[in-house]
């Protein structure tokens, strides 16, 4: 099993980065205490998206869907904020 995951960045959720890993937690876990991807360092994340799918092969060709698709990043970010404003 592995996971396809999709995090913003604290506090204004601008920034976006999309994933892979086999353990979810650990790998969110890393990124906000910075001994994650280069990019995601010195800043605090917040996991908006999964998917699960069955193994690694599957997991990496769908993650390079996400990244290349920016109408459905887009989408993913908006739904998320409209949550963050319905909140509130």
């Amino acid at each position: 099993m592995a996971f396809i995951y999709f995090l913003v960045a604290k506090p204004e959720y601008k920034i976006s980065y999309i994933g892979w890993t086999n353990n979810l937690k650990k790998r969110i876990k890393e990124h906000n205490e910075g001994k994650g991807a280069k990019f995601t360092r010195g800043r605090k994340w917040k996991l908006i998206y999964y998917e699960v799918v069955n193994n690694k092969s599957t997991a990496l060709k769908r993650e390079y869907e996400l990244k290349k698709n920016r109408k459905l990043r887009n989408l993913i970010k908006k739904n998320f904020k409209k949550k963050k404003i319905n909140e509130k």
